[in-house]
This record gives C-alpha cells, structure tokens and sequence, in this order.
C-alpha cells in the first residue's frame, strides 16, 4: 500500500509536483549527458603529447638540464616539447640525458 492521499486535490496536487521534479530531473541527465560529450570530445581533441622534452634551466640565459623521452615522470616544470632532432642536438652539445627515462638509449644515441 502506497501513502496517497485519498481525495483528488491533493492527488492533482501531488501529480503536478512530480511532473515538475520529473521534468528538473530529465534536465539533469540532459546537462549531464552534454557534459560527458564535452568531456569524450575534449579527450579525443586533445594533441598528442611531445615525444622528447627539453627541461629549460631556471632562467633564459641558464642552459638546459636534461633531455627527457616524452611520458618522463620526472621532466619537472619547465620542460617544452621538441623534435627528435633537437632532441639528438641538444644531447650532441653536451644536456644531460635524464637518468630516469634514458632518451638517448631510447633516440639511439651513442655518446663520442
């Protein structure tokens, strides 16, 4: 047995307020659902993270620390992204591999 009231004002009553929370609650998944789709176009939309890192020193005129593979756990804040080249050219001037993610094992670098 449900708790209904037993006559028809208060029945109506009672229908309009679920209609109405019926209607907030199917504007809640609709919101919902644009939000996911934002998120799913987000992520796909997102660009391909660089394959090699260089980790800048703490100022302009300071030298760069290490050269890093890309997914490097340990490139800090102040890395940006560059080529393979540069990558290779910053290991021939002498930047420091980083001894984490071996990015010169990994471009095929041999030192000398």
């Amino acid at each position: 047995m449900t708790n209904l009231p037993p006559d028809l004002p208060r029945l109506l009553v009672l229908e309009t307020w679920l209609a109405l929370a019926l209607a907030d609650v199917r504007r809640a998944i609709a919101a919902a659902e644009q939000r996911e789709a934002e998120r799913q176009r987000g992520i796909q939309a997102r660009p391909e993270p660089p394959a090699w890192l260089l980790e800048m020193g703490l100022n302009r005129a300071a030298p760069p620390v290490h050269v890093h593979v890309g997914d490097c756990w340990d490139t800090g804040g102040r890395s940006r992204g560059i080529s393979r080249e540069e990558a290779l050219q910053a290991l021939t001037d002498g930047t420091p591999a980083c001894t984490h993610c071996r990015p010169d094992t990994a471009l095929g670098y041999l030192d000398g």
